[in-house]
């Protein structure tokens, strides 16, 4: 069985963060194995996000902990310092592929991360990364472009993206350029490939972006093509978005079973 890890932050609330991430990994029959950087809880009277960071000891002992045996892929999302990502950066294995979601903020909460911590990405773990997942607005951030609102800006911010040192700049189009279509962009450094998708109108989809980037790590463990790997992870969230649920009375999450049960949900009954 293929071994992902996912050292990243926890979402309390169960949609994004190390447990979409790990949801995702059993779906694609991968063994999922964590570091947890933080821990984001929601405070039931008022809807609001607060991120608690761990210490850096423990990261560190997680780390031993994860890579004390071989891995095939590694993602990283919140890392929510800039002395945790250049530890995880010194500990990741040389030739495991790395998969880097750049989480700097969540829907509907404040940033994570700031300046200092985005320059640390840039310098110590892009460089490192076969593949970065940016949303629009982390692409603008990191490519110093600003707000990006059109599929021409979308490429230029994925060469200078590239340009840091990962080989594959995959950016999430969302909701943000079209009423009725999304467009999800991949450049490999020389040629780029885009995938246009019907947008679904829900507004249950937290986690969707940590679930893209999570399958894509899945199937890239499993010897999948890039390509395929983009293609089945959007193939993915596309479901979970569909069958999103609201989980109470602030949010509503993806559903991360439904790609694979969604059309043969189990059925239970009180008879005996």
């Amino acid at each position: 069985m293929k071994k992902v890890v996912t050292i990243a932050g926890s979402d309390a609330t169960g949609g994004g963060g190390l447990e979409a991430d790990l949801k995702t990994f059993q779906e694609y029959g991968t063994f999922g194995l964590t570091a947890i950087t933080s821990i984001v809880n929601l405070d039931p009277t008022t809807g609001n996000h607060h991120l608690r960071v761990l210490p850096l000891e423990w990261l560190q002992e997680q780390l031993a902990s994860v890579f004390a045996g071989s891995v095939d892929a590694i993602k990283t999302g919140l890392l929510p310092s800039q002395e945790i990502i250049e530890l995880v950066a010194s500990h990741l294995p040389f030739s495991t592929p790395l998969i880097v979601d750049p989480v700097i903020g969540g829907k509907g909460t404040p940033d994570f991360i700031g300046n200092q911590q985005v320059q640390a990405l840039q310098k110590s773990l892009l460089p490192k990364a076969l593949v970065t997942t940016p949303n629009l607005r982390e692409a603008g951030i990191l490519s110093e472009l600003g707000e990006l609102s059109s599929e021409q800006q979308m490429r230029k911010a994925a060469q200078k993206i590239a340009l840091l040192g990962p080989k594959h700049v995959v950016i999430k189009g969302g909701a943000r350029l079209s009423q009725t279509e999304t467009l999800d962009l991949h450049y490999d450094g020389s040629t780029f490939q885009t995938y246009p998708h019907q947008i679904i109108d829900t507004p249950y989809n937290h986690g969707a972006g940590c679930t893209f980037a999570a399958a894509i790590t899945a199937g890239i463990a499993k010897d999948a093509s890039i390509d395929q790997s983009i293609q089945r992870a959007i193939d993915f969230v596309q479901a979970a978005i569909k069958l999103g649920e609201q989980i109470n009375p602030y949010v509503g999450h993806v559903w991360h079973g439904a790609y694979t049960h969604g059309e043969n949900r189990m059925e239970f009954s009180n008879d005996k």
